[in-house]
């Protein structure tokens, strides 16, 4: 299998909406509670690119199997050189090293966007997320109790940074 890395374009966006809907729908990947529409998806990728922040797709054989982005971490401008990151690898592609490829490049893009640290939000139950962060450097910073509600529990939310 070989992976690829390059930058969205919106001919991309049905896969990654297959992507963040299953997150949605069947992990606490992601907090909303309902699938998001194919213009929903787009105008929120699109406002990425408009402020300056990458989104990123890994492909294989031309068929979207992940994908990764950041942004504002918060609106206020001195957070300006932090940034909240996000990578997603569809369900049949877990345990490849896909997820590896795109976040090694998010962190490439971001230290040549000289920014200095990066966030990431993890479900405190994704452990697997957990340790997957740490292994680029990625220390957690701190939990924030019952932050989230979903599928009927109240969830904790681990806040994990790398300086870059």
């Amino acid at each position: 299998m070989e992976i690829k890395i390059r930058s969205y374009n919106i001919e991309d966006a049905p896969f990654i909406l297959e992507i963040i809907n299953y997150n949605i729908l069947n992990s606490t990947a992601l907090y909303d509670y309902g699938p998001r529409t194919l213009e929903n998806q787009i105008a929120i990728l699109q406002e990425k690119m408009t402020n300056g922040f990458p989104v990123i797709v890994a492909t294989e054989k031309e068929t979207v199997v992940g994908f990764g982005y950041y942004s504002e971490f918060r609106f206020r401008e001195a957070y300006k050189f932090t940034v909240e990151h996000s990578v997603y690898v569809h369900s049949n592609y877990h345990g490849k090293g896909i997820g590896k490829l795109i976040l090694e490049n998010l962190i490439l893009l971001a230290k040549g966007q000289k920014l200095h640290t990066m966030i990431g939000v993890i479900d405190a139950e994704n452990q697997s997320s957990i340790e997957f962060h740490k292994k680029f450097g990625f220390e957690i910073a701190g939990t924030i109790k019952e932050s989230g509600y979903k599928f009927n529990r109240w969830l904790d939310s681990v806040f994990m940074q790398k300086m870059l």
